[in-house]
């Protein structure tokens, strides 16, 4: 499952960047910053993101979640700093 999320994130990233042109998302990585740094994604393209990003898990696992709500915002450490903790947050939000 984890592999899956990763490579959805992956695909998604890619598209959203064929618009944006960030030379940190050509070849990304779990360690690659997603919000809050230099080369990172700004608000708009933050919220482009994870709308299509919910659309794609929702059709491979059949389960709508909602990746920007109040849980996410209001933890110490968000789980858009970067690839790998959104994989682990949306994991964790597939299992429960």
């Amino acid at each position: 499952m984890r592999e899956k999320i990763e490579n959805i994130i992956y695909e998604t990233l890619k598209e959203l960047n064929e618009e944006l042109e960030n030379e940190a998302f050509e070849n990304p990585s779990l360690k690659t910053k997603l919000y809050g740094g230099n080369d990172s994604l700004d608000s708009l393209a933050l919220v482009s993101f994870i709308a299509d990003l919910e659309d794609k898990i929702s059709d491979e696992f059949s389960k709508n979640i909602v990746l920007a709500d109040e849980k996410a915002m209001s933890s110490k450490t968000s789980p858009f700093r970067n690839i790998e903790s959104l994989t682990l947050y949306i994991k964790d939000l597939l299992e429960n």
